[in-house]
């Protein structure tokens, strides 16, 4: 393997006369009491397990992962999931031996994009993705090879960079090489001048299940010269247990080698990982995550979209889970320093104006209100429903308007926004408004039957049907049902569900919104169970009860 080149000791001076060696010995001697002052470490870097900024302060990685080699049209989601919250991202990238190359110019706006958004940008080539299982993958070595070739778009963006040579760099075939190849890729990127923080992936499609780069972790670092490298473990159905979350990350920490969970998701086609575990232990250890992803996913896992088709207005289930649930991105990213620290923008925008509310139904409304203002540019709103003293957070927008799902029929919901700017400062609240919902539709105007039409270990796929057993079209809807036992819904399609405790209420998509008269809706779920899973007996449509078969 190929190592970065050690420097020789000091030459011994030559032979002086002995008055001019006593002087010089004198000299030498006040030399070796005054050391030498270090340099300035060059960006990011990596000291004692932690992850550390130039300036010395500890950062935290909370952000999301985006697909931009294969949606290069969609560079404006970074301002987006910037507007979330996020304080990273991690972007896919090609070196062109899979997909189409992101050049030097490429990789300079993106780059550009993250500093504009205030966000750190972890660069990954995503080419590498189950080497030696996968037809077409390619190495690390070649993963190395072209961030060489774009290395003038990285040059001096320490700062703001984490290299990620390649993405889930083994699948199962033939791992034990990554050791090998891991130190490798490393010291090519080192002794071509490279001084960014590098960021190294697990074999076995990312998850680790052999524990390859955990027994090995600490050798890998110790081969990095400049001993900055950060490991990722990327969490999905290998991670279906906390007590498996827990022993994995607490070995990195106590060992203090750096980890992040550079990817995860809240269900798998591999298995259901627990994210709540993985969410509330890295937050434990401050340990940095990365949730899979944005938007675009294909191939079976389109639930692992965090927004409907990029749009930011259009959280899905697992984005709001990510960005506004208990441990996510909301409530605990911190904007690195390089942007908001000494001297950078503290003052927040202006109170937007207080919203009216129009196409009040029973089960929804729209709100929109006057834009705030801000030096530096309002990124984002967030509705808050207000009730007594306790704010709950509804949703956020980009835009002056939003509209509301999911509210209860024939009740009062007080709201307020806030106003969020690109250094994450909030605004003063707005003024409130109430809305009443209208009642909802006659008892006995609907249908459900619920089944569950696939099962396994700790899971099951379920179907509700929702009939429209009236005489006139349901325009908008709301249902809503109470668990028996412990599911938990992962993922639905045909609705918009939210869950609170055995509760849950799933508003209409655009697509299923309007049920005619004898017609009817069909909703499919994914939901996590324990060893019973009893089915829920009652179900109300915009607050009115149902008929169950």
């Amino acid at each position: 393997m190929r190592l970065r080149p050690t420097s020789t000791s000091t030459p011994t001076p030559p032979r002086l006369a002995i008055a001019a060696a006593t002087l010089l010995a004198l000299f030498l001697s006040f030399l070796v009491l005054t050391p030498p002052a270090q340099a300035a470490p060059t960006g990011f870097r990596v000291q004692n397990g932690r992850l550390l900024e130039a300036g010395g302060n500890d950062f935290v990685m909370r952000g999301v992962n985006h697909a931009h080699t294969w949606y290069p049209d969609r560079i404006s989601s970074l301002a987006h999931i910037k507007a979330k919250g996020a304080n990273t991202v991690r972007v896919v990238l090609s070196n062109g031996d899979r997909w189409t190359r992101n050049d030097a110019a490429d990789v300079t706006n993106v780059i550009s994009q993250c500093k504009q958004n205030r966000l750190i940008c972890v660069l990954e080539v995503h080419d590498t993705t189950g080497y030696g299982e996968q037809s077409g993958a390619t190495t690390l070595s070649r993963a190395a090879d072209y961030w060489i070739s774009v290395q003038s778009a990285l040059a001096g963006q320490e700062d703001y960079v984490i290299v990620n040579i390649g993405n889930e760099p083994y699948g199962n075939t033939n791992y034990t090489a990554w050791t090998a190849d891991t130190k490798a890729a490393i010291q090519k990127l080192r002794t071509t001048g490279f001084d960014h923080t590098i960021m190294v992936d697990a074999p076995n499609w990312g998850q680790d299940w052999a524990f390859t780069m955990r027994d090995n972790a600490a050798s890998v670092f110790a081969a990095d010269p400049d001993a900055n490298t950060v490991f990722s473990i990327h969490m999905y159905g290998v991670f279906d247990t906390a007590a498996g979350i827990t022993d994995y990350l607490n070995r990195f920490v106590t060992a203090k080698l750096p980890i992040v969970v550079g990817e995860f998701g809240h269900d798998h086609s591999d298995g259901n990982p627990d994210e709540d575990t993985i969410l509330a232990v890295t937050q434990q250890l401050r340990l940095g995550y990365l949730g899979w992803s944005w938007s675009g996913n294909g191939g079976g896992v389109e639930y692992l979209d965090m927004v409907t088709n990029f749009d930011p207005d259009q959280l899905t289930s697992w984005g709001r889970r990510l960005f506004n649930g208990a441990n996510g991105i909301a409530a605990t990213a911190k904007e690195a320093a390089i942007y908001s620290g000494n001297g950078g923008d503290t003052t927040p925008p202006t109170a937007p104006g207080t919203p009216t509310a129009s196409g009040v139904t029973s089960s929804s409304a729209t709100l929109t209100w006057a834009a705030a203002s801000d030096a530096t540019g309002v990124t984002g709103y967030d509705v808050v429903r207000i009730s007594g003293g306790t704010e709950t957070a509804v949703t956020s927008s980009t835009r002056t308007t939003a509209t509301l799902t999911g509210l209860s029929p024939a009740t009062s919901h007080t709201f307020a926004v806030y106003a969020r700017d690109a250094a994450g400062n909030r605004s003063p609240r707005s003024g409130t408004v109430t809305v009443t919902t209208s009642p909802g539709g006659s008892p006995s105007a609907c249908g459900v039957g619920y089944r569950v039409t696939g099962s396994w270990q700790g899971g099951f796929q379920g179907e509700v049907v929702l009939r429209n057993t009236g005489t006139s079209a349901i325009n908008g809807w709301t249902l809503r049902w109470t668990f028996p036992d412990s599911q938990r819904i992962t993922n639905l399609w045909g609705g918009t569900a939210t869950q609170s405790g055995s509760e849950v209420s799933v508003a209409a998509a655009s697509y299923t919104a309007t049920i005619p008269a004898s017609g009817s809706v069909t909703l499919g779920f994914t939901a996590t169970r324990s060893a019973a899973n009893p089915s829920p007996t009652a179900f109300t449509l915009n607050g009115a009860d149902c008929s169950v078969s």
